[in-house]
């Protein structure tokens, strides 16, 4: 039974990995507000409605279920299909997971509970479908005690939102460099003074940041305004409805990132991308998947084609405004098993966290036993710089099978890739020194060129 890294803040309720799946041990306390929760129409509907984790007790062999520690109860959860995290989520996620957590807040006010944290980090994906997946963060309601988790939610909800939403910055980048999020006086940094006119700058940043400067009195005013996060139910209830409603307006475009006009400005004609397309299909149809991630997925085309042949796909690109416009499609014509993440292959997401274990890289958080690298290698290869044999070796280290894309030296965008870099500095990168590379780390089943004549399609197998 091994202990979650990203658990062990909470004394009253810790996550355990183990044969009988995702465990949960409660304290006594922790045991009195599972059943003051368990009781309510909050956790049926919720349930139901696939937005909070299904829950069970799962201690009826004794109090401790084959846990190390002697617990009060021990609660079963089921298992999301693929971690991720907040600063690998596109604005739309972000924004949703905020509201799911604000829509959870007012209910459980209603039956007498509340939430004593706001992180993003309690609400993971079933493709693109949010899901709450920290029942111990539901708590017994102590009258005129605050909303502890308002700083919380503002911090890491809030501010990365308004910083997109407001200043066109991204916030990913500030939540992977911090899992506590944007303190009041960062986000006041960046918002200028016509900021403050906008919707919750004044009240949720300038005010806050104003109790946030260590060493110099706050006037009495600061500390009246700030009481809305508040000290009461009421209070609470209505800074919520007010937090609700500054959310649902906060709207990002993304427009003009580097590969968000991808589809109209694809260097390949339509031939080729029907060829690809087959290619994949042919591949993705040999067998039933668990686990398929589809790199530099852009619109999400080749990760819908594997979708119907897998249990989970993860489709993942470095640009944000891309995996935006993949979200919102998702969610309007939904494929379940497909998760849209926005991350740099190249400088993926590291362990974080206490001892760097409280977020875990990418590759061990579920490893694909089928991996689409289409329209990639390239970019890997000619803009990062890292080498061929180094992306292969990667793959075979995955332990996947692999379809994957190589555009040669002729290809438009190779072309417009090399023209940017010194002569000879990319003099390895050729069609027999990959396929060399690939076939020594890999079987290749099946190889087809594109009717462009410019780009390679592999289908490889791993040696055992």
């Amino acid at each position: 039974m091994l202990h979650e890294p990203g658990s062990f803040r909470d004394p009253h309720s810790r996550v355990f990995h183990g044969d009988g799946g995702i465990l949960r041990g409660l304290s006594p306390e922790g045991l009195a507000d599972w059943e003051a929760l368990a009781g309510t129409k909050l956790f049926s509907s919720f349930v139901e409605r696939g937005r909070l984790i299904e829950t069970e007790r799962a201690d009826e062999g004794g109090p401790s279920a084959g846990l190390d520690e002697d617990w009060a109860a021990v609660l079963r959860h089921e298992t999301v299909p693929f971690v991720s995290y907040p600063y690998e989520w596109p604005f739309g996620m972000l924004k949703d997971a905020a509201l799911l957590q604000l829509e959870l807040l007012r209910a459980a006010l209603d039956e007498g509970l509340i939430l004593k944290d706001s992180s993003p980090y309690n609400v993971q994906w079933r493709g693109s479908d949010p899901v709450f997946i920290d029942v111990g963060s539901f708590e017994k309601l102590r009258e005129s005690e605050p909303w502890v988790g308002y700083r919380q939610f503002c911090m890491l909800f809030l501010y990365p939102l308004m910083l997109q939403a407001y200043k066109g910055v991204p916030f990913q980048p500030w939540l992977r460099g911090s899992i506590d999020g944007i303190s009041p006086r960062e986000c006041r940094s960046v918002m200028s003074r016509l900021d403050l006119r906008r919707k919750g700058v004044f009240s949720h940043v300038f005010l806050h940041a104003r109790l946030d400067q260590p060493g110099k009195e706050t006037s009495r005013d600061v500390k009246r305004e700030l009481r809305a996060a508040g000290f009461n139910t009421e209070l609470i209830k209505a800074n919520v409805r007010r937090l609700e409603k500054i959310v649902s307006g906060l709207e990002w475009r993304p427009e003009g990132s580097a590969w968000s006009a991808y589809e109209a400005t694809k260097t390949y004609s339509d031939t080729d991308t029907d060829r690809k397309e087959a290619f994949v299909r042919a591949a993705a149809s040999e067998r039933d998947w668990n686990l398929v991630w589809d790199l530099g997925c852009n619109v999400g085309r080749f990760a819908r084609i594997a979708a119907p042949h897998a249990r989970n796909v993860v489709a993942v690109d470095g640009d944000h405004g891309v995996v935006e416009l993949l979200y919102r499609s998702l969610k309007v014509e939904p494929a379940a098993s497909i998760l849209p993440l926005t991350l740099n292959l190249a400088d993926p997401s590291p362990g974080l966290g206490w001892r760097g274990q409280e977020r875990r890289p990418l590759e061990e958080r579920g490893r694909p036993d089928l991996t689409l690298c289409l329209a990639l290698l390239h970019h890997l290869v000619l803009s990062a710089n890292i080498p061929i044999r180094d992306v292969i070796g990667w793959f075979a280290d995955l332990g996947t099978h692999l379809v994957i894309e190589f555009p040669t030296k002729e290809d438009p965008m190779v072309k417009r890739l090399l023209a940017r870099k010194r002569e000879g500095l990319h003099s390895d990168y050729e069609t027999d020194v990959f396929e060399r590379w690939l076939s020594e780390a890999f079987t290749v089943e099946r190889r087809e060129t594109l009717p462009s004549g410019t780009r390679h399609l592999y289908f490889a197998r791993p040696p055992h």
